[in-house]
Formats: C-alpha cells, structure tokens, sequence
C-alpha cells in the first residue's frame, strides 16, 4: 500500500492500453468459473459485460482487482499486476449496493474519503491533497451539495454516485461498476449514464456490467458477451442480435 501521500505515477495516453488480460482461468475446486479470457481494454472507453447469472462476470471483476486466485494466466493494469494495482488504487470498484446503517452518522464526504485511504498512513489523517480530491470528486458526481447528508439518507441513484466519486478520488484508472442502474429511476438512470460517459471523456476506462441489455446501446462503446469465455466482443447493436444473445444467455457451458 502506498504511503506518505506519493500517489502512483502512472498515465495512460488514448493508444495505451490500461488493463491487459491474457489467457486467464478461475476455478473454484472442480467448477470452471472462467475459461481462457483473453481481453484489452482502453482509456476513454465503456465496456459493458453482459452474461447470464453464473456467467463469470463476478469473478472476472474479482480477478482484475486481484482478490481471487487465477489458475493461470495475467492480469495487468497500466503495467502493474492486478493486486498492486488494487493496493494502489489504479483499480476502483463501484458495488452493486453496499450495508448502509441508516442511523450510523458517515456522511457523503466520509464514503468518498475512504477512497484516499490507500494513499494515507495508518492513522487515517487527511492531507490537504486528500481534501482536495474529495472536493473534485463530489463535483464531478454532482453532489457536493450533499456532502454533509447521511450516506444511508441518499437516495439509491445518489447513493451511486457517492460511490463512484469514491473511486474518482482514489484517481482509479480502471472503474469496474456492478449493475449501476439496478434498482434506480429513469432519471437517475440518464444522470448514471451521462456521468459514465464524462468519466470516460476524461481518460477512465470503465467496465460496466448489467443485465440490461438494451441500455448498453446507450452508453457503451463495446459489449462484451460472457459465458466463463468471451463469447462474442463488438459493438453493442451487433452483440445484442439474437445469434449472439444466444451464445450467452443459454446454459452455461462446460
């Protein structure tokens, strides 16, 4: 873990890649949870992951933020692997929900502080870099109005967003965000997407895995259809035609 406020120093231009995976296999005793994953990922682009219940997806998010073992294969992020990159804060996930104590006083601010915690020494103090973040990252999701509300307060869209500015502060280069537009409104949906596409503007590289088909044509630059494998990458327009829908969304294959 970083420590001593030296942040990494890492940059990636439009060209260079941010997250390599190279022939990659999970297994979780005899079960084949990935099979042969072979993906490269960019700055500046969304990438929706698509696949049915049981399809991988999970622990192919798992396995770029290095949390789960790889039978074999290589994860990189800007070079590094992907649990020194986690460590050091080039990875940021953003949960599909989170066990919020509705009555326990964290605050907006405080959830998007703890994105700067691997940049601190064990004592938690926030410098003036760290504050400064924060405050950047509250006005990119557009909640530094909301910075003093209770984080079980929030509404579920907002509270979205709280967690992505969490991984804006961090200053992630790869955001991974499960399911962001479960269980939100319409609006709050269009407000998810176009912070999506801002955060990619500016050089992030997103991976967004959903279950909504269809909504990846409206913020997505490519899809990605999983079934333990890649079974079909292209433009969202294409994956989402029945042939290929079918190669993932049948019974997971051996």
């Amino acid at each position: 873990m970083t420590q001593g406020g030296n942040e990494p120093q890492v940059k990636a231009s439009s060209g260079e890649a941010t997250l390599q995976v190279r022939d990659v296999h999970v297994a979780y005793g005899p079960v084949k949870a990935l099979t042969g994953i072979n993906f490269t990922a960019y700055p500046e682009k969304i990438y929706a992951v698509l696949g049915m219940n049981g399809s991988g997806k999970s622990t192919f998010f798992k396995s770029i933020m290095g949390i789960v073992h790889t039978s074999s294969g290589q994860i990189t992020v800007c070079g590094t692997d992907s649990l020194k990159a986690r460590k050091s804060g080039l990875v940021g996930y953003v949960p599909q929900s989170e066990e919020i104590d509705h009555h326990f006083p964290l605050s907006v601010e405080d959830v998007v502080m703890m994105g700067r915690y691997c940049f601190m020494g064990p004592l938690r103090r926030a410098r003036h870099a760290d504050r400064e973040a924060v405050n950047e990252a509250l006005e990119v999701v557009g909640l530094q109005d909301l910075r003093k509300r209770r984080i079980g307060a929030l509404s579920g869209g907002q509270r979205k967003r709280a967690f992505v500015a969490r991984a804006v502060a961090q200053g992630a280069k790869v955001m991974l965000l499960d399911e962001p537009f479960a269980g939100v409104d319409f609006t709050s949906q269009a407000v998810i997407t176009d912070l999506l596409k801002d955060l990619a503007k500016a050089g992030k590289t997103l991976l967004v895995s959903t279950h909504d088909i269809e909504s990846s044509k409206e913020f997505a630059d490519e899809a990605i259809l999983l079934n333990r494998k890649i079974v079909a990458q292209g433009p969202p327009a294409d994956m989402v035609k029945p042939q290929n829908l079918a190669r993932a969304f049948t019974q997971v294959g051996e």
